[in-house]
């Protein structure tokens, strides 16, 4: 067995684990020489594909100057070009708080909300209501937000408590997404200890692709705000293009008081985060010396420089190329061809939004086999990396892959479908 304890995974099923040695462009390319194409873009992050010359240029550069400096008293070019890029995506906020993935962005979401009250003097305001079904990360004010008792069930003893919000089944109809926010109504009004709401912006990823139906978030904030309950939305997985939209929320017709971003914000090349606020959340923090107003949350490598110069080369790659456009051209086939597993038995639903997709399948591994495990290795067969939810498929490509590769991943997809139907 590897040394390596590996995410979310049974280490007894597996034994041992394929070793990838290099990344080219879209594929992933092991020690075997085998080829995979990355249809999760490791783990919904990667945007250009891998070894991009641009951002190792800008990783190259940033570090032969600096590589590491705190923003404690002191502040660095990359970090203040950085958040510049990020207040012009999302002109409705003001300040960027940099952390180094998406559930550290989540919790620094989770304390500015609660501090902001509690600098009002509405120190009751401590609960964070978030949507059944949903994922902010594994850090435990992640897991009250959005908890999973398959995920979480374990720690649910040590896990603050928060407000569950009920969202439809699958297969529901369009109605009943109504019906939850009449639910939410009452919840929203009367619970005085809740500060905020969290959501993904979008869908739910980790909830195996849950698009929302038009004006769903919209009318969830609206009922928040008219509550004063604060809004936070997590477009960690969601946001910079992935559902066709730099700020996924303003797609949504949809504004939130507090906006977290990480996976893609650098390419997909190094670990970094960002936590956005309104001006009005902000001022809340500002006060004499004395009185504790300031944000009490910190990491050692918040704003990295290296993190930071990337994500911004990324960032201004996005426009230089303009890579929205190109997402929007190609998703439609990319839904196009997903749809075609709708015709197979097997299959219980496909769900698709831009360069999202997830396929549902009717089926359960045999007794003691995860379909992580089973779906893995049949994809591997079939030149496809895949990490599955339970019996879900997310197909998350790169953004800036090809018609050509697209198509070769998807009848990737296709064929582990296929093959899993024959078992």
């Amino acid at each position: 067995m590897t040394g390596v304890w590996h995410p979310n995974t049974q280490m007894a099923e597996w034994g041992e684990f394929g070793t990838i040695v290099r990344g080219e462009g879209m594929w992933l390319v092991d020690s075997d020489g085998h080829r995979m194409l990355d249809a999760v873009a490791s783990m919904w992050c990667n945007v250009w594909g891998h070894s991009e010359p641009e951002l190792v240029s800008a990783l190259a550069r940033q570090a032969e100057n600096l590589q590491h400096a705190p923003l404690f008293n002191l502040t660095h070019p990359s970090a203040e070009r950085l958040a510049e890029h990020l207040l012009r995506m999302c002109p409705e906020m003001d300040g960027v708080f940099y952390s180094d993935n998406g559930s550290t962005a989540m919790e620094a979401a989770f304390k500015m909300a609660v501090q902001y009250w509690d600098n009002q003097g509405a120190a009751d305001k401590v609960r964070i209501a978030g949507l059944e079904g949903g994922y902010h990360g594994d850090t435990l004010g992640a897991m009250a937000a959005g908890y999973s008792a398959g995920f979480f069930g374990r720690y649910e003893g040590m896990i603050p408590q928060g407000v569950r919000l009920r969202i439809p089944r699958p297969g529901d109809g369009s109605e009943e997404w109504d019906a939850c926010l009449d639910e939410a109504a009452p919840i929203l009004e009367n619970d005085e200890t809740l500060a905020a709401m969290a959501m993904e912006s979008g869908a739910q990823v980790a909830g195996g692709a849950r698009i929302y139906p038009p004006r769903f978030q919209r009318d969830m904030a609206d009922l928040c705000r008219r509550n004063g309950v604060l809004v936070i939305f997590d477009e960690v997985a969601t946001g910079l293009g992935r559902l066709g939209a730099m700020a996924e929320y303003s797609r949504q017709g949809a504004e939130p008081d507090i906006v977290s971003y990480s996976k893609m914000l650098t390419g997909g090349y190094l670990p970094m985060a960002a936590t956005l606020a309104t001006g009005r959340v902000r001022e809340a923090f500002l006060g004499r010396h004395g009185e504790n107003l300031h944000l009490f949350h910190g990491h050692t490598y918040t704003g990295n420089p290296l993190a930071a110069a990337v994500a911004c080369r990324n960032m201004e790659m996005y426009r230089e190329r303009s890579l929205l456009e190109h997402v929007r051209r190609i998703s439609g086939e990319f839904g196009g061809l997903v749809r075609a597993a709708e015709d197979m038995d097997i299959v219980a639903e496909v769900r698709h939004e831009a360069m999202l997709a997830g396929i549902r399948l009717d089926w359960e591994p045999p007794a003691g086999h995860s379909a992580n495990h089973i779906l893995y290795h049949i994809g591997r067969k079939n030149g496809v990396y895949l990490r599955t939810l339970g019996s879900t498929i997310l197909v998350v490509p790169p953004l800036a892959i090809g018609e050509d590769e697209l198509r070769q991943m998807v009848s990737g997809v296709l064929d582990t479908v296929r093959d899993v139907a024959l078992r």
